[in-house]
């Protein structure tokens, strides 16, 4: 086990602006948020160029291949987070000024879909269930049902996910009677396919590149991420959020990805701010340790996640936070956390 000291997670740190950034600061509603900005422009600067690239006619051959390696590197495995959790703290917290309302639209519409996430239905899933069922029953992105340390499970997970997710969805949503919320999703999703199968007449192979791969990569990161943060669920009380989520603290992923890994405070306060977390999360520490949460120093999702397949619950331990003795060894960390990746069933929906 670890004991807690230093946090290296980014917080806001006021600096001087450039014209430029100043400029840019007029449009947005927080000044925390302008490196959205940045990124949005450095996406639209680049992946988007290459993705268009793809389509023309004149580009064939190694030219062709070159620049889809270009753009599925940059793309997928240097933008990918950065964008996903842009999206996420964006859906929470609207970028652009109420003036400037139109230009909120563009990531999900525009940006959206080069990374394989289709309009709206991030919004209607993440906004409009998942937060109103924090990963309890209802939440059909609740990883209860599964035994979270198998990869079988696992893999049925993100089936599900993909086969049924947008049908799924709306069924929720009409059982809620939030049919906005359905119509949203549907819509979204439609406008989606209705792009790719047209720019399939253009150009197959581009259209898979830029939108069909794109799409799949970002529906198996989003329930990979959802499974992790949601492994390690207390049996006996599934809706609270230090007992139904975990934290990870000192890793490069929170600078890369806006502190997403500050997932317990996430769900205890979904509107804070993603530069507020690491010291909401040292004023809050006695609740952490009360409901014996589960922190990890030094670990990312990704590491979590293959580690949980291995079943390394010794690594895992090692990497816990041990608050003020809240756990009296490794061994009872152990017992805990495998008592947490149980599957736990309730009745169905109603």
């Amino acid at each position: 086990m670890k004991v807690l000291e230093a946090i290296g997670d980014p917080t806001f740190i006021p600096r001087p602006y450039s014209p430029f950034d100043r400029f840019l600061l007029q449009f947005i509603r927080d000044e925390r948020d302008l490196p959205f900005l940045h990124l949005q422009l450095l996406i639209t600067l680049t992946v988007i160029p290459l993705g268009i690239l793809l389509y023309l006619p004149f580009v064939t051959g190694w030219a062709w291949w070159l620049i889809t390696i270009t753009y599925l590197f940059i793309s997928v495995l240097r933008l990918k987070g950065p964008f996903g959790l842009m999206l996420h703290c964006v859906t929470h917290r609207p970028l652009f000024r109420k003036e400037y309302d139109g230009l909120n639209y563009y990531l999900p519409w525009v940006i959206g879909p080069f990374f394989g996430q289709t309009p709206e239905t991030y919004f209607s899933h993440h906004i409009g269930m998942h937060h109103a069922e924090n990963n309890l029953h209802d939440d059909d992105s609740s990883t209860m049902p599964y035994q979270r340390d198998s990869l079988r499970g696992f893999g049925r997970y993100v089936m599900n996910f993909i086969l049924f997710g947008l049908a799924n969805l709306m069924n929720y949503h009409r059982r809620k009677n939030r049919v906005k919320y359905a119509t949203r999703a549907f819509w979204g999703e439609m406008s989606f396919f209705a792009l790719c199968i047209g720019l399939c007449f253009v150009s197959v192979s581009a259209t898979v590149v830029v939108f069909i791969l794109p799409f799949f990569i970002s529906r198996v990161i989003a329930m990979l991420g959802n499974w992790t943060q949601h492994s390690f669920v207390d049996p006996e009380d599934p809706g609270n959020p230090y007992k139904n989520s975990i934290t990870c603290i000192n890793v490069k992923y929170n600078h890369k990805c806006w502190n997403d890994g500050y997932h317990i405070s996430h769900h205890a306060r979904p509107a804070m701010h993603w530069t507020e977390h690491p010291d909401f999360f040292r004023k809050t520490l006695h609740k952490y340790a009360e409901n014996r949460a589960i922190i990890f120093d030094g670990l990312d999702y990704l590491r979590i996640f293959l580690l949980l397949m291995n079943k390394r619950y010794d690594t895992l331990a090692r990497h816990v936070v041990n608050i003020d003795g809240t756990f009296g060894s490794e061994e009872e960390v152990i017992a805990l956390l495998k008592k947490r990746t149980t599957p736990i069933v309730y009745p169905e929906p109603h």
